[in-house]
């Protein structure tokens, strides 16, 4: 097996003297995995992910980057192998025009000529940001500007990028449109780490689940077995999907051929009426 990418190690923090954010955390993270980071606000899952990257030290523990302490290296030096894609886009946006914003991080990189050039100009293909390669960030609406910041992090090309909450203030299409830029480079074999409260998201798109709770990790494995398990999530206060929740209460009420661990309305609908052409009757 080849080494993790990142390897998180009785990692413990804590901001300024508060308590402990993070508790004796370790878990791995390979190359070409999509993994969900789960939990209720105040659970610790932005504060274990930005230590990914060297935005935050260990206070005990440590963290590897293909084998290096993030404490050994500047933040910008891990920026080849890790891009960082904040909840708020303005926090990173400030260039003069799409183009030079989509441009920056390979420049710093040392990227130039024709490689920046290929670099730009197929982020801003992939998010359909072409026609607005000389407009301001700054002038575009919310949604166009969270695509400025995807495309600024795509760029990078990668090995691993970290979404926090990336569709909060998104609609549906737009979110759909967003995540689907990201399945394709995850498909060329970027590894993929979505922090989100949305479970159908998680559902969606993450091979692997690791949920937080209370600065610890209360669950790590497949996305389907950690997001079926309604009692655990309920227990690290998350409510279950309403498919999940539907599919146990369904399996309470007698109706013993549905699957516990269902997810999406699509699959709910498929399982279903298998479960009852099976003989299954609701109240047996």
């Amino acid at each position: 097996m080849t080494p993790p990418l990142v390897s998180v190690q009785e990692l413990w923090f804590r901001y300024d003297d508060g308590p402990p954010a993070l508790r004796g955390v370790s878990l791995e993270i390979r190359r070409g995995e999509w993994v969900a980071v789960l939990g209720c606000n105040g659970s610790g899952k932005s504060t274990l992910v930005k230590h990914f990257n060297g935005l935050l030290k260990p206070w005990r523990g440590r963290v590897l980057v293909e084998g290096v302490d993030t404490r050994r290296r500047q933040v910008g030096e891990w920026a080849r192998l890790i891009a960082y894609l904040p909840q708020h886009p303005d926090r990173i946006i400030f260039s003069a025009s799409v183009w030079e914003e989509v441009a920056f991080a390979p420049r710093l990189q040392g990227v130039s000529g024709a490689e920046l050039e290929r670099r730009v100009n197929a982020a801003l293909e992939a998010l359909g940001l072409r026609d607005a390669a000389d407009v301001p960030p700054a002038a575009l609406g919310y949604g166009l500007r969270r695509k400025v910041a995807l495309a600024a992090v795509l760029a990078q090309e990668p090995a691993l990028l970290i979404l926090d909450e990336p569709t909060n203030g998104l609609d549906a299409g737009s979110a759909r449109d967003f995540l689907e830029v990201v399945a394709q480079r995850h498909r060329q074999g970027t590894a993929v780490v979505l922090i989100t409260h949305d479970l159908e998201l998680a559902a969606q798109y993450a091979g692997r689940a690791v949920l937080m709770q209370a600065g610890e990790i209360a669950a790590d494995g497949p996305a389907r077995a950690v997001l079926g398990d309604a009692a655990l999530l309920r227990k690290a206060g998350l409510e279950p999907l309403p498919v999940t929740h539907t599919a146990h209460a369904l399996r309470e009420a007698g109706l013993a051929g549905l699957p516990a661990d269902l997810l999406l309305p699509e699959e709910f609908a498929e399982a279903y009426v298998r479960a009852a052409a099976g003989g299954g009757e609701v109240g047996q």
